[in-house]
């Protein structure tokens, strides 16, 4: 992996982990919060649950197309400069689409959004990870990880809330103030960690000979699709099946992103303790496949019963995330480490941006029940895919 420093050697690595966790906090309240915004864009705009969906993951397609740039430019020029540039646009990205004319403009000012904030997944976590050695390296992603479910988490809390008061356009108004804030921090307060001279030909070769990175993009790919269905569809359904109120439904799953995101940083403890990052994988997709079809049980038979599958997949949903990227960095090496977890971002956000149309477009045609049943076919399916046999941890 990157070249780190010893154990207890830098204090600092403890703060470079928070910038990182601040940064990418900040840019998942954009890129993966606006489908809290879904209910006051259709009212606003007048679109269908797919059309709001769209427009509302806009900022994935953005990071779908830089991702792999944005990663091979930390591999050249060092993470410092990529996340400072990175932040700070995204933020002015997400004061364009304030004041965007058209849901047209709004659409191609958020997606522009999002190219800026790919440049934080792959050289944020590159910077993380060459912070902090094997044995601690688990539990650091699952930390830095926790940035998904606290910015998702301060989205469901905020902008259901802006929106109501002042429209879903002034709601834009909270990623970009925090996302201007994190630049400042990256700018002052980040450092690449050190790096060693390349003089082994084998850490340049590509890490994608024999397959098993290969399945490791594939397996956490296909894991996005019941993360992305919860954390797209969750208050919509919440709203329109249950009768709840928009901002209590924010509220509980803001609540709900808490235990997410100390999911991850469990997730990344037992991997360490095992000395294995796929193992723990594949138990999560299991778990995650059923807590899928408690909530389509849930759907036919008890209001109760829904909420509890629902609440239970947005938690387990988002603790597999940090095992992949870890082990995607693992075994890519120093030489490749960027443009691999470039690759892994880019195969999970792809995924993530066909979630919303695609099951915004079955839901009212199979039903909630027979659609959550459809996904829980996919952690199946990773399961399957997961390289546990011959895993080495270095």
């Amino acid at each position: 992996m990157v070249a780190h420093v010893g154990q207890g050697t830098s204090r600092r690595r403890w703060v470079i982990l928070g910038v990182a966790v601040a940064a990418q906090a900040a840019t998942s309240t954009l890129v993966y919060g606006l489908p809290f915004l879904i209910p006051a864009v259709r009212s606003a705009e007048g679109l269908s649950l797919a059309g709001a969906g769209s427009l509302t993951v806009a900022p994935v397609l953005g990071v779908l197309v830089a991702l792999i740039a944005w990663g091979a430019a930390a591999d050249r020029f060092g993470e410092r400069v990529v996340m400072t540039i990175g932040m700070t646009g995204t933020g002015l990205g997400a004061l364009a689409a304030v004041w965007a004319p058209g849901t047209g403009w709004l659409a191609a000012a958020l997606v522009l959004a999002g190219v800026f904030s790919a440049s934080i997944s792959a050289a944020s976590g590159r910077a993380v990870l060459g912070w902090f050695g094997p044995t601690e390296r688990g539990l650091a992603m699952g930390i830095r990880q926790t940035c998904q479910p606290i910015g998702v988490g301060i989205a469901a809390l905020t902008l259901p809330w802006v929106a109501g008061g002042l429209g879903y356009r002034a709601a834009l108004l909270v990623p970009a103030a925090l996302c201007l804030l994190s630049a400042v921090l990256v700018a002052l307060l980040l450092l690449d960690p050190p790096r060693k001279p390349v003089t082994d030909v084998a850490v340049t070769r590509s890490p994608y000979r024999g397959g098993r990175l290969v399945r490791v993009h594939l397996a956490s790919a296909l894991l996005v699709v019941p993360q992305f269905v919860s954390a797209t569809f969750a208050l919509t359904y919440l709203v329109s099946e249950l009768g709840w109120d928009p901002v209590a439904a924010g509220a509980v799953l803001a609540a709900v992103q808490v235990f997410g995101a100390l999911g991850r940083v469990g997730a990344g403890v037992w991997s360490d303790r095992v000395a294995s990052r796929m193992r723990p994988m594949r138990a999560i997709a299991a778990v995650v496949a059923a807590f899928l079809l408690v909530w389509a049980l849930g759907d036919q038979t008890a209001a109760w019963l829904a909420v509890v599958g629902l609440v239970a997949v947005v938690v387990v949903s988002v603790t597999d995330n940090g095992l992949g990227f870890t082990a995607t960095a693992e075994l890519a090496g120093p030489f490749w480490a960027g443009r691999a977890l470039g690759i892994q971002n880019t195969g999970q956000n792809a995924v993530a941006l066909a979630v919303a149309p695609v099951f915004g477009a079955l839901i009212p045609v199979a039903g909630w029940t027979w659609s959550l049943v459809i996904a829980a076919a996919l952690p199946l399916a990773a399961m399957a895919l997961t390289p546990v046999r011959g895993e080495v941890v270095t």
